[in-house]
C-alpha cells in the first residue's frame, strides 16, 4: 500500500478504537483502567492518519520528478528502452501493491460492527484456576448479604481460611461451567491487564443448587463460607465451595471480568 492508503488504514483503526473507547465494548478486550490510555491512542492514530495525508499533499512533485529524470539519466539507455523500462517498472508497482491487500481493512471493519463475545465457560474448563495468594484481607464493610467478587471470595476462603468471612452471608456473580462429571462451578475470568491473559477463578457450589444449569449462564448465589475444597484436575490449584441458599440467573454484566487488584 501507498502511504495515502497506510493512512486510510491508520484512520480506520483509531475509528475503531475511539468507538471501543467510548462504549462498554472495550471491556471485551481491556480491564476498565486502561480506558482513558486507550482513548489516547485511537486519537494519536486518528491525527497520525492525518497528518500523512497532508504531508502527501504537500510534497513538491518537481522533487519526485527531478529524481525520476536523474534515474533515467543515469542508466544511458535510449528513449524507447527508457519508455519500455518505465512501463515494466509500473506493472511491478502494480505487482507489488495488490489490491487484495485492501482485505486487511475487513477485519477492522469486524471490529467495528460485532462485538466479540467474552470468554466463558470452555476457556474456563481447560484452564486451571489462577487463584493467587493476596497481599491483605481487609475489614469488609457492613450488608446482608455482602456482595464480594469471586477473586475476593477464593482468596479468603483458601489463603484465609474463611476467618474473615465468618458465617456471613454473601453474594456472588460468575457464569457456570461443568467439569466432566457434570459439577457445576462459579467462574470468573480475572485479568492484569487485558483478555489475551485472563484466567480463570472457580468456585465449587454446594447446598442449594438449582437441578437444571447450563454452562455459560450467569448465576447470582448467596451463601456461606464452608471448608470445603476440591482440587482443579487441570492444573492441581485449590478450588474452594460456597454453600449455597439461593441462587438466581441473571444477564451478563456489562463488565464479565474481574481484575486482580
Amino acid at each position: 500500500m501507498n502511504r495515502q492508503a497506510q493512512a486510510v488504514v491508520l484512520f480506520l483503526v483509531g475509528v475503531a478504537v475511539l468507538r471501543a473507547g467510548f462504549t462498554d465494548l472495550y471491556l471485551r478486550y481491556v480491564k476498565a483502567g486502561l480506558r482513558p490510555l486507550l482513548l489516547v491512542a485511537g486519537i494519536v492514530l486518528i491525527v497520525a492518519a492525518i497528518a500523512t495525508v497532508w504531508y502527501e499533499r504537500r510534497r513538491p512533485r518537481a522533487t519526485q520528478e527531478a529524481q525520476k529524470t536523474q534515474e533515467t539519466e543515469e542508466t544511458q539507455e535510449t528513449q524507447h528502452e527508457r519508455e519500455h523500462h518505465d512501463q515494466r517498472g509500473r506493472r511491478g508497482h502494480a505487482h507489488r501493491e495488490p489490491r487484495i491487500s485492501w482485505l486487511l481493512v475487513l477485519p477492522l471493519f469486524a471490529l467495528i460492527l460485532v462485538a466479540p463475545p467474552a470468554l466463558g465457560s470452555y476457556s474456563a474448563m481447560h484452564t486451571g484456576t489462577a487463584l493467587q495468594q493476596p497481599w491483605g484481607f481487609p475489614t469488609l464493610p457492613a450488608g446482608d448479604p455482602l456482595r464480594l467478587s469471586v477473586v475476593d471470595y477464593a482468596g479468603r476462603a483458601v489463603y484465609d481460611h474463611g476467618r474473615s468471612l465468618g458465617d456471613r452471608r454473601i453474594k456472588v456473580t460468575g457464569f457456570i461451567a461443568l467439569d466432566r462429571s457434570g459439577a457445576p462451578y462459579l467462574v470468573r475470568m480475572a485479568l492484569n491487564c487485558c483478555a489475551a491473559d485472563a484466567q480463570p477463578i472457580k468456585i465449587g457450589l454446594s447446598g442449594q443448587i438449582p437441578p437444571v444449569l447450563a454452562p455459560d449462564t450467569w448465576l447470582e448465589v448467596i451463601g456461606t463460607y464452608t471448608g470445603k475444597q476440591t482440587k482443579d484436575p487441570v492444573n492441581g490449584g485449590v478450588i474452594p465451595f460456597i454453600d449455597v441458599s439461593r441462587a438466581r440467573p441473571v444477564p451478563a454484566p456489562h463488565d464479565p471480568y474481574e481484575s486482580w487488584n
